[in-house]
């Protein structure tokens, strides 16, 4: 075995650069040492039918590479055929027989055998040719067509004629091959061994006249030897049947004959035509035209020889991949007793024509390639292989369509296939890429291999919630453990990468972690505790998913948290008429007017929106017809003048509802006493004349002055809006923030967009807290407005575009 790097190899350079030259000699190792070897063919020999396990070469030592190197760079044996017949053990560094080499079977009718197999280093990638001579053995016997040659001889044959004999094959090459004929000892017969391009030919030479009448039938051995040690050989038995007198023999023009013929010609067509005479007359000179001694291919399984005109036509299926040239032996006989032969030699060349297709073997292709694999990364190994010759075998190799991949020439018709490009498997998973190959024949054939790659996933896409904030809405008094919300999240990789996991980060201001919890797997989020709204409206908190790709990606969403109200607050009796052991009463005079204010009663809730809503009717007595109360306000004012018959004490009782559902109330009693007429300014005071009465000249002049400081102050209002809107941008343009509106009987309205509430409430209302959205919470449909004492509006109710709520 031997390592061919190139034309000369570099480390003999080296040393006897070394030798002759000291300084200049180490110069020039370190510049060969410097120099790509991977450019270098690296060379072993090996004979065939040796032992699995054979050593047939030192990788490490030739690849320049230690063992350990031998095992992380992960060296693998490959090859374009079926069967792996060398493997590198990375134990040893050595190249081993793997399967059972046969010459004959690889190479078939060639002198010489060479295997090319690839040794692919990983990290980095890196790819030698190893080229293997397959040296023959001497495992095959000389052998004869035929077993038993029958020659026919006339007696009057003269000495020195000769006689064509079947040649023997011999499967080996080389110094195995056939060597020699030897014939058996006879004193009428000598041998002539003759050597040609196309190999050893024997013929039987008459040294002695025959005599028929002292010897019809003479029987010799032919023996053929082959060049092995030792040698081997085959025999052949010949039987010469010594016929009588005739004495001309037929003659061709000339002993060979040249013809040329084209593969895959029609059944039929004309190959050649033999001419041969004879001087005799009649019946012997008469010929017949047939094959001779037959070689290792029998010319009749592929022409046809017309006995009579000599004419030899094809007969099946020329193909020039199977046999480049014929050998034919022909003879002509004539019809004399005994017939004379004359012998002949045909030389057919086979013209290749281009009727393969090139074929596309693609191995150690990678399962899948990571979409962050680096420019240059082999996928997989090409062979391309052509069974014509010439340039009907030379074909060229290339992809098609717009793939991220490139082909890459290492040596003659073997390719790599390299990313040439950047690979997202989100965006596509898996390339179908088509290889072509093109032979230069003409017209040229091509065929194509398509292989899929398929793309895995790497960690490069966080995970993503489909809003950066979330609202949920929590009725207060739900009950604890109560899944309030669940948050999904997308991860656009796939496998663990997509994998993701759900936390909450807590809030340092807010115990978050004691109100709420979140489920890792599943993202839903659970209340640990019963809200009460009252106590808290709203509170925030963010969640962090989180995927199992290494390194992890995470992303946060801001979660806010919004109580709703429920209806579990009574009204409450505000002071004097809430004090206790105190007697609620109210004193009238006699002469009081229809109208006449007798009291306000005052109530709270602390729920809110709808459920602070609060109403007041007279419960008892029932039936009253003196008194009359203002549903909204409270107040509580005489229907009509007293009369003689009503009586002196009058007890009420006073029902303050809610508008909650269901709805909450508390009752106040109080007995209103009639008293006699207790002076016209005590009638000023408590007189509040009915709306259908006459201003009187104080109120007219009380009405006007608020009426002008009303108009002063909504002009001051109205100027200051306009310049704060002069100032700013343009932002406020796009955006419809909503208005509080404060009217002149104590109510208010809220305002967004073409939506407009107003809601109403007594001027001494004691609670007016108004919860205003920060940016971050801006009210959307379905959301809670916190209003005046805790009261909400619900904008999913169906309102109409201005309607007052009272």
């Amino acid at each position: 075995m031997f390592v061919d790097r190139g034309f000369v190899s570099f480390d003999i350079l080296a040393m006897a650069a070394r030798q002759r030259y000291d300084r200049v000699g180490i110069a020039l190792s370190i510049l060969l040492c410097l120099c790509e070897w991977s450019v270098a063919q690296i060379s072993y020999s090996v004979s065939e039918e040796v032992d699995k396990g054979t050593v047939v070469g030192n990788l490490a030592k030739d690849l320049n590479l230690n063992l350990q190197q031998l095992k992380s760079r992960n060296l693998e044996i490959h090859s374009g055929y079926k069967i792996l017949y060398f493997q590198a053990d990375l134990n040893s560094g050595f190249l081993k027989v793997n399967e059972r080499i046969d010459r004959e079977e690889l190479c078939p009718n060639t002198v010489k055998c060479s295997l090319n197999v690839e040794a692919m280093l990983s990290q980095p990638r890196d790819l030698r040719r190893i080229v293997i001579d397959i040296l023959d053995v001497n495992d095959n016997f000389p052998s004869f067509m035929e077993e038993v040659k029958i020659i026919e001889m006339p007696e009057s044959s003269y000495p020195g004629e000769r006689y064509p004999l079947p040649t023997a094959h011999d499967a080996d090459t080389g110094s195995n091959s056939l060597k020699t004929y030897k014939l058996s000892q006879n004193e009428h017969f000598s041998l002539d061994v003759q050597s040609s391009e196309d190999g050893l030919s024997a013929e039987l030479v008459l040294q002695k006249s025959l005599d028929r009448e002292k010897q019809a039938v003479i029987t010799l051995t032919l023996t053929a030897v082959d060049g092995g040690k030792p040698p081997r050989s085959g025999t052949l038995e010949i039987m010469v049947n010594v016929m009588d007198v005739n004495d001309n023999s037929p003659l061709f023009s000339q002993s060979l004959y040249k013809a040329k013929i084209v593969e895959n010609a029609e059944i039929g067509a004309t190959l050649f035509t033999l001419s041969a005479t004879d001087l005799d007359d009649g019946v012997n000179s008469e010929l017949v035209y047939s094959f001779a001694a037959k070689g290792r291919v029998d010319p009749s399984d592929k022409f046809s020889l017309n006995e009579e005109t000599g004419v030899i036509t094809v007969k099946s299926i020329i193909d020039f991949e199977e046999k480049q040239a014929y050998d034919i032996r022909v003879q002509a006989r004539d019809k004399g007793t005994p017939p004379r032969i004359a012998h002949g030699k045909i030389l057919v060349e086979v013209i290749d024509i281009n009727d393969n297709t090139p074929e596309i073997v693609v191995s150690s292709l990678m399962n899948q390639v990571k979409e962050d694999a680096e420019l240059g990364t082999v996928v997989a190994l090409v062979t391309v292989t052509d069974r014509d010759g010439g340039k009907n075998g030379h074909s060229n190799c290339r992809l098609t369509g717009s793939v991220p991949f490139k082909l890459k020439l290492n040596y003659d018709n073997y390719y790599s296939l390299l990313v040439d490009g950047a690979l997202d498997r989100e965006s596509v998973s898996q390339y179908e890429v088509t290889i072509n190959a093109t032979d230069e024949g003409t017209p040229p054939l091509s065929s194509t291999n398509v292989i899929t790659v398929h793309v895995s996933d790497v960690n490069d896409n966080p995970p993503r919630f489909p809003h950066p904030v979330i609202n949920v809405y929590v009725k207060e008094n739900s009950p604890t453990d109560q899944v309030i919300h669940t948050v999904t999240a997308t991860d656009a990789d796939v496998g663990e990468n997509a994998k993701l996991t759900y936390a909450i980060i807590n809030n340092v201001s807010v115990p978050v972690i004691s109100m709420v919890n979140i489920n890792p797997d599943s993202g839903e989020i659970v209340c640990l505790q019963s809200f009460n709204y009252e106590k808290r409206k709203t509170f925030q908190f963010k969640v962090q998913t989180t995927d199992s790709g290494v390194p992890s990606l995470s992303s946060n969403a801001t979660v806010n948290v919004f109580i709703l109200d429920e209806n579990d607050n009574s009204p409450g009796i505000l002071a004097p008429h809430s004090e206790h052991s105190s007697v609620n009463s109210e004193n009238i005079p006699y002469s009081a007017e229809a109208g006449y204010f007798v009291a306000k009663i005052r109530a709270v809730d602390a729920d809110s929106g709808y459920n602070a809503l609060l109403s007041y009717h007279i419960s008892e007595p029932k039936g009253t017809n003196l008194f009359r109360i203002g549903t909204s306000t409270g107040e509580i004012r005489t229907k009509r003048r007293m009369s003689d018959n009503d009586l002196k004490t009058h007890p009420l009782v006073v029902l303050v509802c809610d508008n909650g559902e269901p709805s909450l109330t508390t009752t106040v009693s109080i007995d209103v006493v009639v008293v006699e007429n207790t002076g016209d300014l005590e009638t000023q005071f408590r007189h509040v004349p009915l709306k259908e009465d006459s201003f009187s000249a104080l109120n007219l002049y009380l009405l006007i002055a608020i009426a002008s400081v009303s108009v002063i102050f909504l002009l001051s209002l109205i100027s200051l809006i306009a310049v704060k809107c002069h100032r700013t941008d343009n932002s406020f343009s796009r955006y419809s923030a909503p208005t509080i509106t404060t009217h002149p009987d104590g109510s208010w309205s809220y305002s967004k967009s073409t939506q407009q509430y107003d809601v109403c409430f007594s001027s001494d209302t004691l609670k007016s807290d108004v919860v205003v959205f920060p940016p971050q919470f801006p009210p959307v449909d379905g959301e809670l407005i916190s209003i005046n004492g805790g009261d909400t509006l619900n904008r999913t109710q169906t309102l109409p575009n201005h309607e007052k709520v009272c």
